[in-house]
């Protein structure tokens, strides 16, 4: 896909909510935007596949008026004709009552290229993430999408409720929340049955979707008991049935759970996706970042014994020094290598190095006590400038003669949403703020030097990657809740589900 030198507009269907449920092709083009002109509802994390000089510019919402539609044709049609390539982001599916066909009907009469990225549509999306199937066999061979909207309740509407109220199994009604009421007295009107099951699946697909069910008779009484709100799609027909059997999303072991995330953003991503797929809503608020330090004069491994790696990020950024220096793993020669933790060692594999030594725990006294004849040994150690002394200390009671050099630093983030963190903090709003290292820690309360640790997390549970920043934490007077097993994402994902289920 070669840019144009005409500019081209891809109308791209973004799905309903999940962020993964966009289409491989939607991100290819988010990939190569030169100007993504987006919805207001969208998942802003989709935003993040853009380039960094990509423009991003909210679309006017044509809900509110109606010139507005106008307003964003010619936003697309202007931005085409500069020669860039724009990516118009939809939520859904841009030809079910997404309006994508008047954009394209708009970009044909200036003839600005245009290609349509279907998307899937909250009808199946909502309804699929909530345990209902729109079809299935012995309960629904027929379904139908009808706006809820309140042009479709007017009397000259070209929507037929007299014949659609009964014409098809199952009918999914987007945009009618507000409209409830009247829906089902046109469909019980015409003569649905007013037992006919009735699920209402308000921002389907997101930790935060809730389902209401009820029939024709009582739908509007639950609803406005629960006092629910749009977004939320209409689903009625004898599918609902099928929910309590087939219902997956919501019985996630942290479905619905709030969960702070100060790791770098960079490596924050596995630990997210680990978090979402146990049903949680992910909160990025970087602490830290990981910087590479300049002008470190780095040994050649082959002169050493051991070289010993801690993380993940010392293997990558000595490996990078290596290849700058014209060098790749044959440089370590007859060199000895210790790997700590499960995700250095699959680092180092990556590189074709398979270690000698794996500790059993990340504590560096233990790590210095377990390596076997260490005595009179040199020994590399490149890790982070402010990595603890525990380990070089202990190597070097033991006889090791040991280079301690520093090869990246955790560098404090300044983050923006500093100020919409702390609210949602001290009212609640946040179940879990998970701290993976001790510089996450110091630096998350440094951005809320107003608020002492007890205030700030009276609402909230704490959950830390181990010991070692379970100590800083303590140390600053924050009372831990939860501490993984083993310093790993995946063993902290396990202690945040455990603590949550009981």
């Amino acid at each position: 896909m070669n840019k144009p030198r005409t500019g081209i507009v891809y109308i791209v269907g973004a799905g309903p909510g999940d962020r993964k449920l966009i289409t491989l092709k939607g991100m290819e083009c988010l990939q190569r935007a030169d100007v993504v002109i987006y919805d207001l509802l969208l998942n802003d994390a989709l935003l993040e596949h853009c380039p960094t000089h990509t423009e991003k510019i909210q679309a006017p919402d044509p809900r509110i008026r109606a010139t507005r539609q106008d307003e964003l044709n010619h936003l697309l049609v202007q931005h085409a004709e500069a020669g860039k390539i724009v990516v118009r982001l939809k939520g859904g599916d841009p030809y079910i009552f997404g309006r994508g066909g008047e954009e394209a009907i708009a970009l044909t009469e200036a003839n600005i290229p245009f290609e349509v990225v279907p998307g899937i549509t909250s009808a199946i999306a909502a309804s699929a993430y909530a345990g209902i199937p729109v079809t299935h066999r012995g309960y629904a061979s027929s379904v139908a999408f009808v706006t809820g909207h309140s042009a479709a309740l007017h009397p000259d509407s070209n929507i037929n409720w007299e014949h659609l109220a009964t014409a098809v199994d199952t009918l999914v009604v987007y945009m009618g929340v507000a409209h409830l009421r009247q829906i089902v007295e046109r469909l019980i009107g015409h003569g649905r049955d007013p037992q006919t099951p009735v699920s209402l699946v308000r921002v389907g697909t997101t930790p935060q979707q809730r389902v209401i069910q009820g029939t024709l008779t009582d739908i509007v009484q639950k609803v406005e008991a629960a006092q629910l709100k749009s977004p939320a799609l209409i689903v009625v027909g004898e599918v609902n049935r099928l929910r309590e059997e087939l219902r997956w999303f919501d019985t996630k072991p942290l479905f619905g759970k709030r969960i702070l995330v100060t790791r770098a953003r960079a490596q924050a991503s596995e630990f997210a996706d680990l978090l979402e797929a146990n049903g949680a809503e992910v909160i990025q608020f970087p602490t830290i970042k990981i910087q590479p330090l300049e002008g470190v004069d780095i040994p050649f491994p082959n002169e050493y014994d051991w070289v010993i790696f801690t993380s993940v990020n010392a293997v990558e950024i000595f490996y990078e020094h290596l290849q700058e220096n014209g060098r790749d793993t044959r440089a370590f020669g007859a060199s000895k290598i210790c790997a700590v933790g499960p995700k250095t060692v699959k680092a180092l594999h990556s590189i074709g190095i398979h270690p000698d030594f794996i500790p059993s725990h990340s504590r560096g006294n233990v790590i210095a006590a377990e390596i076997e004849g260490i005595r009179d040994k040199r020994v590399l150690l490149p890790r982070a400038k402010i990595a603890t002394t525990d380990l070089p200390n202990g190597l070097r009671e033991r006889g090791a003669h040991v280079d301690d050099v520093p090869l990246y630093d955790t560098v404090k983030v300044a983050s923006g949403n500093q100020d919409a963190i702390e609210a949602e903090l001290l009212n609640g709003g946040i179940d879990f703020v998970t701290f993976t290292s001790s510089s996450t820690v110091t630096n998350f309360l440094e951005m809320f030097p107003s608020r002492t640790p007890s205030v700030l997390f009276a609402n909230t549970q704490i959950a830390v990657i181990g010991p070692t920043t379970q100590k800083t934490a303590l140390a600053c007077e924050v009372q831990v809740d939860v501490i993984a097993k083993e310093a790993s994402v995946e063993s902290l994902v396990e202690a945040v589900i455990e603590s949550s289920v009981h």
